[in-house]
């Protein structure tokens, strides 16, 4: 029997606050045979790519599971599901079928569903370094909101473009595989154009209520030393602002604008179009110091010596299975910071990733995350700043990228032994949440 974990009710947040879970298509849907191969199955059919050998191809096999899926997303009591579209499945023949049988039972469920358009399974065959791809992204997203923009109302461009610019082009951890360091922004540049050209697409389509969701914490110096101050500064920019200032000031920070690729000062107006919401994956902040002159591994990532910088450990506080921190003040620090830095340019904010890696299905440390994180978001929205909706990571153990199925962030026990029944076990975390959302309302 599943022990309660005991605590204080949740503080209330504002009438209409939206809450959901998050999930993405290449994590979960499986069905690989029906749709066409991304930049993620050339990955993974490397060997040594993957932590534990294993391969997206059935994954949770939500695709012909999504009935029991929703069925969870109802049971839970949540407003809204944020999954994401796959790409080279709108390319297979009858790809969008798929989604449009998805949105319909989302919505049957009394379920607001929010598709990510973009969530790091590019087609094989694309390039983020060429720009093209932006333009092909625009064309992309034309056909989705034309078959769903009469039922889907809520939009997210693209997920995290600071981490597949990093991690699958600069440090070569993610697909494609790439290590080409800071000659990788280029791929920054043009997941950007393409948010930007998507927004343009959606507009046009009707569309009303878009936003991005890009990955955001605070950099913390790890002294007051100038070396250190000036490696966490230089950190900040191209992890935090080099993603937020196109998008929120229409310009790169200083320096950065002539390393891009085309005509910048053009594309900036297009990268710029106006949000409706700008949504934030939060995770936890970074301590950064000098280069120390020798490569290291920090959160499941090698970090090259050849860095101006270097990641270290934040002292006396717990670490989740995956050994990121826990700081949950840490996204009340984010969320003012980002006020005070963007004012008015800053459009309303929903945290569209928030959650943790911890095993089995009694997972009251999960429990213990979530609660502080929601009651520093609370914290947030009483200095001010204009938080709209809270979604969790994730709804189900799923396939975590280079980690493989080593690392569980649901809500939901996925069991992968068996791989023609993966049964799913609500856990602890998810009762919790319930019951949360039902005091919420």
């Amino acid at each position: 029997m599943i022990r309660r974990m005991a605590m204080n009710p949740i503080p209330q947040f504002p009438d209409g606050f939206l809450w959901g879970v998050s999930t993405s298509a290449h994590q979960i849907e499986g069905a690989a045979d029906a749709r066409e191969p991304s930049v993620w199955d050339a990955f993974t059919a490397e060997p040594g790519r993957i932590k534990d050998g294993s391969t997206a191809a059935v994954a949770c096999d939500h695709y012909h599971r999504y009935g029991e899926d929703v069925a969870l997303l109802a049971g839970l009591g949540v407003d809204a599901y944020r999954f994401s579209v796959s790409w080279p499945r709108v390319l297979s023949q009858g790809g969008l079928d798929f989604y449009d049988r998805l949105v319909d039972e989302v919505c049957a469920a009394g379920v607001r569903p929010v598709p990510t358009l973009f969530h790091w399974d590019l087609p094989a065959g694309l390039d983020w370094l060429e720009r093209d791809t932006a333009h092909r992204f625009a064309e992309y997203v034309s056909v989705v909101v034309d078959r769903l923009g009469d039922r889907v109302k809520k939009w997210i461009t693209v997920n995290e473009p600071a981490e597949h610019t990093l991690l699958g082009h600069a440090l070569g951890t993610h697909a494609p595989g790439r290590q080409l360091m800071f000659d990788a922004l280029p791929a920054a540049h043009h997941q950007l154009l393409a948010h930007g050209l998507a927004v343009q697409a959606l507009r046009a389509a009707g569309a009303r209520d878009i936003g991005i969701a890009n990955s955001h914490g605070p950099t913390w110096p790890a002294s007051r030393e100038p070396a250190d101050l000036e490696a966490a500064a230089f950190y900040d920019v191209l992890l935090n602002r080099l993603f937020a200032d196109p998008l929120l000031l229409g310009e790169y920070p200083e320096g950065l604008g002539e390393l891009m690729p085309g005509d910048v000062a053009s594309d900036l107006k297009v990268i710029a179009e106006p949000l409706d919401f700008y949504g934030i994956n939060y995770y936890a902040p970074t301590r950064v110091g000098a280069p120390q002159g020798t490569e290291i591994e920090f959160g499941g990532v090698r970090i090259p010596a050849e860095l101006p910088f270097t990641v270290r450990q934040i002292e006396n506080v717990p670490v989740t299975d995956f050994g990121w921190p826990v700081v949950p003040e840490g996204l009340t620090e984010l969320l003012t910071g980002f006020k005070e830095r963007y004012g008015d340019r800053l459009p309303p904010v929903v945290i569209t990733e928030n959650g943790c890696s911890y095993p089995g299905i009694d997972d009251q440390d999960r429990i213990a995350y979530l609660d502080g994180h929601l009651r520093a978001l609370h914290r947030a929205v009483e200095a001010g700043v204009d938080v709209r909706g809270y979604f969790v990571w994730s709804l189900l153990d799923n396939f975590e990228w280079a980690e493989g199925y080593e690392r569980r962030f649901g809500l939901v026990h996925v069991d992968f032994s068996d791989p023609g029944v993966l049964k799913r076990t609500p856990k602890a975390s998810y009762a919790w949440l319930r019951e949360v959302l039902r005091d919420q309302r």
